[in-house]
């Protein structure tokens, strides 16, 4: 474990942006939205009214909105604690307010060097070149777009941060918070297991995100035993886990990550499992995801089981993950002013690079998707 810079200096950067992938806010949205989501591979609008069934369920509105609202506010609460002066303009790839509409904003507020958070933990193409993508791409369509990057607002992004302490220690937090709960749900803690989840990527897309340092798989598998570890030693008895994956998509005959988690779930209960905590540690708040998938699915797979099951929260806005954060920009404006950073972390695995490298996390491994990605070393790699 390495040092965290102390230096409340966030410069070069006048401007954080919050970007995520957006959700609708009402039923009309719906559509429009998985339209976004799924542009460029002819999906049918009957079958994305099939797919949006999961927000219909939900009043048609994704929590993921409110979620990301709240995150921005716990952001500036924490840096002007801090004493750092720095604006927090949040944006979407998938709906309002989309890409174009957070540079507007920066732009209005006269910024030069932004530095990009993404909300999702981990590298992957999902979970960061395809935001770098869409950056490049909407800079594009407003001519500026050069052949070094942005022509008008700089861009930079933090690091991947699912082995910050912060993410790892907020976390931890929730898994015990959710062992405390299963206990009084009359569960048996010590017989418990540790079921992990984050969502399903294509066996090609896994693949791909090994060019990052360790693949998506392999990422998620470092930060779950080192919270495991922690509930183990907080709890004084040995925790059993493993990992599931949840929210697969796409063809029956596109291999993803598996197990699905109703599917381990099943497995486990036929070998007497009768007790498990679920942790939705590839997720950062209570989206759809988690709303849907593990809040409705899996834990009705583990009634329909008679398990006892509950669902640990996600990092959200717990303190020590919204500290977390305010520490990588302090790190990360570090780092571009050019001084020499230990950056922290937790686990067997490095800090990943705030600076991609050519080819990182390719949609398909070996294929370069032709689209200009920002903050890599190679804008067309």
């Amino acid at each position: 474990m390495s040092l965290t810079p102390q230096s409340a200096d966030a410069g070069p950067y006048d401007a954080l942006l919050l970007y995520s992938f957006g959700g609708p806010n009402k039923p009309d949205d719906v559509v429009p939205f998985l339209r976004n989501v799924t542009a460029g591979k002819g999906i049918p609008d009957e079958r994305l009214e099939e797919v949006g069934e999961h927000y219909y369920g939900f009043g048609g509105k994704s929590p993921i909105n409110e979620q990301n609202l709240a995150l921005k506010a716990a952001l500036e609460a924490e840096l002007a604690e801090r004493g750092i002066d720095l604006p927090v303009v949040w944006g979407n790839r998938n709906w309002e307010p989309y890409t174009t509409d957070a540079i507007d904003e920066l732009e209005r507020l006269g910024a030069e060097r932004a530095v990009a958070l993404v909300t999702s933990a981990y590298s992957s193409y999902s979970g960061c070149r395809q935001y770098r993508e869409d950056l490049a791409v909407t800079l594009e369509k407003r001519g500026q777009l050069g052949p070094d990057g942005s022509t008008g607002v700089q861009f930079d992004k933090i690091r991947s941060y699912f082995n910050h302490p912060g993410f790892v220690a907020a976390n931890a937090e929730a898994v015990l918070e959710g062992y405390e709960a299963l206990e009084a749900k009359g569960g048996d803690p010590a017989a418990a297991k540790l079921v992990f989840v984050t969502h399903s990527i294509p066996d090609t897309m896994e693949a791909a995100s090994r060019v990052s340092h360790a693949t998506y798989s392999a990422q998620h598998l470092d930060v779950a035993a080192v919270i495991a570890a922690v509930v183990a030693e907080e709890r004084g008895h040995p925790v059993e886990w493993e990992l599931a994956y949840c929210s697969r998509s796409g063809p029956p005959s596109q291999p993803w990550l598996e197990p699905d988690v109703n599917d381990l779930l099943t497995e486990r209960a036929g070998e007497g499992l009768k007790d498990v905590v679920l942790s939705p540690i590839g997720f950062v708040s209570d989206h759809m995801e988690v709303a849907y998938d593990l809040d409705t699915e899996a834990m009705a797979t583990a009634t329909e089981l008679g398990m006892t099951a509950v669902r640990a929260g996600t990092v959200g806005t717990r303190p020590a993950f919204v500290s977390g954060l305010v520490d990588l920009l302090l790190e990360r404006a570090a780092i571009a002013r050019g001084e020499e950073v230990e950056e922290e972390t937790v686990g067997n695995l490095p800090a990943f690079r705030s600076v991609c490298a050519p080819g990182c996390c390719l949609r398909r491994d070996g294929e370069p998707s032709g689209i200009p990605a920002l903050c890599s070393v190679d804008l067309h790699s």
